[in-house]
């Protein structure tokens, strides 16, 4: 049911001896079947009699009571409206002069039906419009409409055990938080959880640290940023691997830095080629970023020594040495040379990428000036994210989770590998067969055409990923199939289509 009321009497000025009253009629209606409440149809309604000029500036509005009256509500709907338009600075008041329109107003910047005025110029952003795309590209590949077998590089075995025993970690944490555990934190990140890290690396990586060494990051990304923000800068040269990790050259050369790409060989990283002027150079040593290889001890000691020489920074991305099949995962070279090199840790790789939390590493120096950085950019990381994992750690589910996922990823190594064997693959091309990781590369020729058999399969529902978009200037071409999140039977029905595709052309 609607009520109109016409030719209201809202405001009136004397502004003259004769006391000449000047009418504003309007027209309000209430609506009593709108859920929306009465006080706000009306608060609405007037905003508008106001924004579009009904209503002058410095007209006087007529008192809450007699309004009342002659809209037939309680007085208290039309002191809530006339409360929130002074609030809003729509009226002022004063006990000489009453309720007013403010004289302020400025109807052409409210005017409803003036051509809405264009927003500030963008500025451009190449880097980012382009990287942001190839990052896209990188991580999910082409769209398909429905993929079956997904051999994914990028994220790891995630299942129903692992999601039930973190929601319980979750509201176990969640209840054993105080009031000040979700104040503003220190920037270096919860101290429960760098205490467990720091635990963690001592027994598990041989890294015997202080909690002062370690800072809680949101994943690789912000890693490199800090890192690029806090400890060198604009134009400084730096050495990356190619193929290698995307996301860490984009980084850099959005934060204006010289990325100079360095081959990688069966042996990791080809260190004579890392140029004397770099200041830092990033690696990935125990199982190189998408081909796959083990940095060798020979280069190892190599790459430690020219960064004591130049002083110069390495980034050891230690992405997946937990899931080394045969022996103990490698010596990292933070424990070489730790004064020099800045150690990555990421539970988006060990757990899931959804947690978004990493550690980086390094001298109390080092961490205490990327610190800063964090206090001023970023403060700290989610509080309840960083609580679970503590908890998730605590309780021995972090290394019964590791050791679960540690025999999947064996088996399914396993089968990939004989999979390719079996079909013909490696014959024509080259299979890595480094017993470590959650990937493979099978290489092909370099500047094969790689894509038309992405496209083929991602037909067939299968997708794979090509070695291309993690080259900067290296001419290798292959696929990085990932094995975590594909099980046995599907791997080898993922393989024969491969094979059925590539060993046709």
């Amino acid at each position: 049911m609607e009520i109109h009321i016409h030719n209201i009497s809202f405001c009136a000025i004397h502004n003259s001896p004769n006391m000449i009253r000047m009418q504003v009629f309007l027209m309000l209606h209430i609506n009593r079947d709108d859920p929306k409440p009465i006080w706000q149809q009306l608060l609405d309604q007037v905003i508008s009699h106001i924004s579009n000029g009904n209503w002058p500036q410095g007209e006087q509005l007529i008192p809450s009571r007699e309004l009342a009256q002659q809209l037939g509500v309680s007085r208290s709907t039309v002191q809530l409206v006339y409360e929130e338009l002074l609030a809003r600075g729509y009226i002022v008041t004063s006990r000489r002069g009453g309720t007013r329109v403010t004289s302020c107003w400025n109807r052409a910047v409210a005017e409803p039906n003036q051509a809405e005025a264009e927003g500030p110029l963008l500025p451009s952003l190449p880097y980012i419009n382009s990287y942001a795309d190839q990052l896209k590209e990188w991580l999910k590949g082409e769209e398909a409409q429905e993929v079956r077998i997904d051999f994914s590089p990028h994220e790891p075995y995630v299942d129903t055990v692992f999601q039930k025993i973190w929601r319980q970690t979750f509201q176990r944490a969640s209840s054993q938080l105080s009031p000040a555990d979700w104040a503003y934190g220190d920037s270096y990140g919860f101290l429960p959880l760098r205490e467990q890290i720091k635990r963690y690396l001592s027994l598990e990586r041989g890294i015997h640290v202080q909690t002062d060494q370690i800072l809680l990051t949101s994943g690789a990304n912000h890693s490199i940023n800090l890192i690029a923000q806090a400890l060198l800068s604009a134009q400084d040269t730096v050495s990356v691997e190619d193929p290698g990790f995307p996301a860490a050259w984009m980084v850099m050369k959005y934060r204006h830095l010289h990325v100079v790409p360095i081959p990688v060989d069966e042996h990791g990283l080809v260190v004579d080629l890392i140029p004397p002027e770099s200041k830092l150079t990033f690696v990935t040593p125990s199982h190189q970023c998408a081909v796959g290889a083990v940095l060798s001890e020979p280069r190892r000691q190599q790459l430690v020594h020219m960064a004591m020489k130049n002083r110069s920074w390495i980034i050891e991305d230690d992405y997946d040495s937990e899931y080394r099949y045969r022996g103990d995962p490698l010596p990292t070279l933070f424990s070489q040379a730790p004064n020099h090199t800045l150690y990555m840790l990421s539970f988006s790789k060990m757990i899931a990428p959804g947690i978004r939390l990493s550690a980086l590493v390094g001298s109390q120096e080092a961490i205490a000036q990327l610190a800063q950085v964090q206090e001023l950019i970023y403060r700290h990381v989610p509080i309840m994210e960083a609580a679970t994992l503590t908890r998730f750690i605590e309780l021995g589910h972090f290394m019964r989770h590791m050791r679960r996922v540690r025999n999947v990823y064996r088996r399914r190594h396993e089968t990939l590998t004989k999979a390719i064997i079996d079909s013909g693959l490696a014959k024509r091309f080259t299979l890595s067969e480094v017993d470590t990781g959650s990937h493979i590369l099978l290489e092909a020729e370099p500047l094969f055409d790689e894509t038309i058999a992405v496209t083929q399969l991602l037909q067939r529902g299968i997708r794979v990923y090509p070695l291309g978009p993690y080259c900067m200037e290296s001419t290798r071409r292959g696929w990085v199939l990932g094995f975590a999140k594909v099980e046995e039977e599907l791997i080898e029905e993922g393989i024969a289509q491969l094979a059925d595709v590539l060993l046709r052309t």
